[in-house]
């Protein structure tokens, strides 16, 4: 039975692909999950709707104007004392080059190499769904 007293954080992600690499983030050493990898983005802020948060923590992040596409998957995962409903959104990079700014480090990595990475619990459902898209 889930607690009804337990936050509910609404957080928004990228899926970019290029040239059969995708982009992942390494979190900062002050964030929950130090340095785990993810998909980059972020909470969505009081008003927000979930295209506008994810261009804001695209830009603060990585400093790249993203195009916002389809939802790819979405998630509702509980932590001990907060829960995510965790959506992350097909994007495309439409200005600027990616660069470390609200995060420790970036990476373009194909399937095969982001299994051995480390991501949140949260991330772990949409990377099962993308590698299982992929026939693995």
């Amino acid at each position: 039975m889930d607690d009804v007293s337990r936050p509910l954080i609404r957080v928004v992600a990228a899926l970019i692909e290029k040239d059969g690499r995708y982009l992942i983030a390494q979190r900062t050493a002050r964030a929950i999950f130090p340095l785990y990898w993810e998909f980059p983005g972020g909470k969505v802020e009081q008003g927000e709707t979930d295209e506008e948060a994810l261009r804001r923590e695209m830009m603060e992040e990585l400093g790249v104007v993203v195009s916002v596409g389809a939802l790819f998957e979405r998630e509702v995962h509980c932590y001990d004392t907060f829960s995510v409903d965790f959506r992350v959104y097909r994007c495309e990079i439409v200005g600027g080059e990616p660069k470390a700014i609200g995060c420790a480090d970036f990476r373009f990595v194909t399937l095969e190499e982001m299994e051995s990475y480390r991501f949140p619990p949260a991330d772990e459902k949409a990377l099962e769904v993308l590698l299982g898209l992929c026939g693995r």
